[in-house]
């Protein structure tokens, strides 16, 4: 115990003047859209601040690593990227991997994300989110063992958990370790929502689990390998830094927003619900500075919805749905979220627009919900009551395979 506080009593020290060193200098064109937080719980202990677990495992080796610009280490002074952190000191990473909007974070859903140089470090930044989804073997052929440390928000269609499925299997194929640093989960207090059917898999639901699945990244990737998910059931060695003073209900405000459009805590709350909207013409919040805490558009009642916005480009949205349009809509940002999937906001929009024929995008809206039924569900009438009773059967059986792979309690 001892000597491990004093290992991280010098590695504080070594981080802190990295951060208080050229981060913050290179940062500040950076600071409006990632601020450094002061205020990280220090109660609970990310995996990748429990340095003394894993720095001995990349002693010698060459590291590949799939990071975003929530891969960071927490200091007195606020945050490290873990990137620099460990290649001050003195760990050999040959490659950078990004998912979904990017290393450092700034590219709009669903953009295509290039290969390129990091800037700071001059590191290869291989992009998981444009022509390829998954490392080819010849992009791990220099590399010893990978590291996963990225925030997640428990929501199927985030990417993020896409990503990890496509690493796990390349890194299965090639017999490298996945060393996997553990963040909470701050939609990890419930379970909620249909359930992906396998006819409708895509790179916004790649598994059968509901649309809030309840899991950390690493109890995630047990489940991934023990109910054999990858290609031909093939398995991946992974070691998992969990985190510590944890469980499914700690509460946990993310530091850093872990995509563009989840800038707090109450987006990340609504997400799971106001982000169906994403398969619909309504915008639900891009374009403004409350993402996924609004919802609206030109065609819904304006005689109902008072709540007036126009949408205009903004970081993380060039395009965003009706841009430049004045949309009527509800205004949610004083909204007490609940812990569940609500269709509330869903179907008052469906039953009051004035464009019902060309309300819902079927192939995305599907691609969301994970099911076909959800639409027809709505286009008929049912109410949120009649249409949540029939995913309970399913909640049900995906409870009991996830006790399986449960780290925290």
């Amino acid at each position: 115990m001892v000597l491990n506080f004093i290992k991280n009593t010098v590695l504080i020290f070594v981080l802190t003047a990295v951060s208080c060193g050229s981060e913050t200098k290179k940062s500040a064109s950076n600071d409006d859209i990632y601020p450094k937080q002061l205020l990280q719980d220090q109660t609970i202990i990310v995996g990748s601040n429990q340095t003394e677990k894993y720095l001995p495992l990349l002693k010698g080796k060459r590291v590949g690593i799939v990071a975003n610009q929530t891969s960071v280490i927490f200091t007195p002074e606020g945050y490290t990227h873990l990137v620099d952190s460990l290649i001050s000191l003195n760990v050999d990473i040959a490659t950078v991997f990004s998912p979904e909007h990017g290393f450092r974070g700034k590219a709009d859903a669903g953009e295509k994300v290039v290969d390129g140089l990091d800037t700071k470090t001059g590191l290869p930044i291989l992009s998981l989110y444009g022509k390829n989804k998954k490392p080819s073997d010849e992009q791990l052929n220099n590399i010893d063992i990978m590291i996963f440390d990225i925030q997640d928000v428990g929501v199927r269609f985030y990417t993020y958990i896409s990503t990890l499925h496509h690493v796990m299997e390349a890194c299965a194929e090639k017999g490298i370790l996945l060393l996997i640093l553990d963040r909470p989960n701050p939609n990890g207090h419930y379970i909620d929502g249909p359930t992906m059917e396998e006819d409708h898999r895509s790179f916004l639901g790649m598994h059968p689990i509901p649309l809030v699945h309840g899991m950390t990244i690493g109890e995630y990737a047990h489940m991934v390998n023990g109910q054999k998910w990858l290609a031909n059931g093939i398995q991946c060695n992974i070691s998992i830094i969990p985190v510590k003073n944890y469980t499914h209900q700690t509460s946990y405000s993310l530091p850093i927003r872990p995509s563009p459009n989840l800038p707090n805590d109450h987006s990340i709350k609504l997400y799971p619900s106001l982000g169906l909207f994403e398969g619909t013409t309504i915008n639900a919040g891009r374009g403004t500075e409350s993402q996924f805490q609004r919802y609206g558009a030109p065609f819904l009642d304006s005689s109902l919805f008072s709540f007036t916005y126009t949408p205009e480009a903004n970081f993380g949205a060039k395009y965003p749905k009706h841009k430049d349009k004045l949309c009527y809509g509800e205004d949610l940002s004083e909204f007490k979220a609940e812990s569940k999937v609500s269709l509330s906001w869903l179907i008052k929009a469906y039953k009051n627009s004035t464009d019902k024929e060309n309300f819902f995008d079927t192939a995305s809206f599907t691609k969301h919900s994970g099911t076909e039924l959800l639409q027809q569900q709505i286009q008929n009438g049912l109410s949120e009551d009649d249409i949540r009773a029939t995913w309970e059967e399913d909640l049900a059986a995906y409870k009991k395979i996830r006790e399986q792979y449960l780290i925290y309690n």
